[in-house]
């Protein structure tokens, strides 16, 4: 990952480059911080462990009776769902078994995609740490219906990724199913990296040594400084720049396959570091196409936002025709990476020209390797973020909160919780 900061320094809010090298002071802290705590595996920190701790044979081991599955379904949420979604997504080529994933508990989503799947050729992928998540097993309850009335045996097509006891545990034990373990220390929204979201990466052959390999060299690379490691100065900048105003932080990939990958973002800076009235808003955004919708906002509203660009510094690329058509022929001779290159470099010089901040963040390609690397800097980012703002990282009560309240209106036990959901004011408009 290479980081340039350069868009950050004349804007508003901005952060100067004498603030980072007073910064940097707090940033060898936390380094030794987080370094102490990887060393010591504790929970959290034991996740920037994962390219030397992850078990591939494992994983290979798991999917192995698989090896026919024209697609994938992955029944899980957020951490569970989406690291696997990004790899997916990004990596995913015309001859790869299909991935699909059931992240929601919208009956009309959840009956249109069980329609469209090949339930007889598709391997079912059931993930939850705790085996008690309850939109993971409702939906799975659902899947597991579907393949009895379409004449399948869930047994034959269905594996677990889940911790040591629990509900889905306890399953793979009853059915003898291939399981995965969840890691120990390693909280969802960190795990891309591990059994979590790699088993569909595994199935649809994609080379999970390179995967591996690029976080290696990220984590070989932390040092105690931001000027010299890309996430360190990532994390840093964008926590400065928080404590400045800047309390939205829109990621904005410039490559249709890093889509998915600016929402798994979105769960990560979210739910770790929206803490004590502190964080930032992550918003998502796709180049060049949001251009068109989001950058009036960005540029003319109010002085409150972060834009971070990403893009791959190679990728395969397309011509675009020659024309004689009048204003149109400046476009003839070039490509559509060109084209996309300049929107890139114009979106930027837009953001700076209206004093805007902005980050540069570039990866070699959109292969296996870069995205490795990408995932696990972006973590690391996010890890020194919240050292530095104090906040406790890996962590999520509000989330738990919700979780307790829905289990309650749900006849699941006696929550307080719930009883605060249905005491709510309610001002009706009709």
């Amino acid at each position: 990952m290479y980081v340039d900061l350069g868009s950050a320094l004349d804007a508003t809010p901005g952060v100067s480059r004498d603030s980072l090298e007073r910064l940097d002071e707090q940033v060898a802290a936390a380094h030794e911080r987080i370094r102490a705590g990887r060393d010591d595996s504790e929970h959290g920190y034991e996740a920037l462990n994962l390219p030397r701790t992850v078990d591939l044979e494992a994983i290979r081991a798991a999917v192995e009776p698989f090896d026919d599955a024209e697609a994938v379904l992955t029944v899980g949420i957020g951490g569970s769902a989406l690291g696997a979604a990004t790899f997916a997504d990004a990596l995913a080529g015309p001859d790869d078994p299909d991935a699909y994933f059931l992240d929601n508990v919208d009956p009309e989503h959840v009956s249109g995609l069980l329609d469209s799947v090949p339930l007889d050729r598709t391997v079912v992928n059931v993930v939850s740490r705790s085996g008690t998540t309850a939109e993971t097993l409702a939906n799975f309850l659902v899947v597991r219906e579907a393949m009895a009335d379409a004449g399948v045996d869930w047994t034959d097509r269905t594996f677990v990724t889940t911790g040591g006891s629990g509900n889905l545990s306890a399953l793979a034990a009853t059915h003898d199913l291939p399981s995965l373990a969840v890691p120990d220390g390693v909280p969802g929204r960190f795990s891309a990296l591990s059994t979590v979201g790699l088993a569909v990466a595994a199935i649809q052959g994609h080379d999970l040594e390179a995967i591996r390999a690029g976080a290696a060299d990220a984590a070989d690379g932390l040092s105690g400084s931001l000027f010299e490691t890309p996430a360190y100065a990532y994390g840093a900048a964008t926590y400065a720049l928080a404590g400045r105003g800047a309390v939205t932080n829109a990621m904005m990939p410039y490559a249709e396959r890093l889509e998915t990958f600016a929402e798994w973002f979105a769960q990560l800076w979210a739910e770790s570091l929206g803490k004590d009235g502190l964080g930032q808003t992550p918003a998502r955004a796709l180049g060049a196409t949001d251009q068109h919708s989001q950058l009036q906002l960005y540029r003319a509203g109010p002085r409150d936002k972060l834009v971070t660009l990403v893009r791959p510094r190679d990728r395969a690329d397309r011509d675009i025709p020659e024309t004689d058509l009048d204003g149109l022929a400046y476009l003839g001779g070039s490509s559509l990476g060109d084209l996309l290159d300049a929107e890139f470099e114009a979106t930027e010089a837009s953001l700076a020209a209206s004093g805007v901040p902005a980050i540069r963040v570039e990866i070699d390609a959109v292969d296996e390797r870069s995205l490795g690397a990408l995932l696990y800097e972006m973590e690391a980012s996010c890890v020194l973020y919240g050292e530095l703002a104090a906040v406790s990282t890996f962590t999520q009560p509000a989330v738990e909160w919700g979780k307790r309240a829905a289990r309650g209106l749900l006849g699941g036990g006696d929550f307080e919780e719930a009883e605060a959901v249905e005491g709510r004011t309610s001002l009706l408009v009709e």
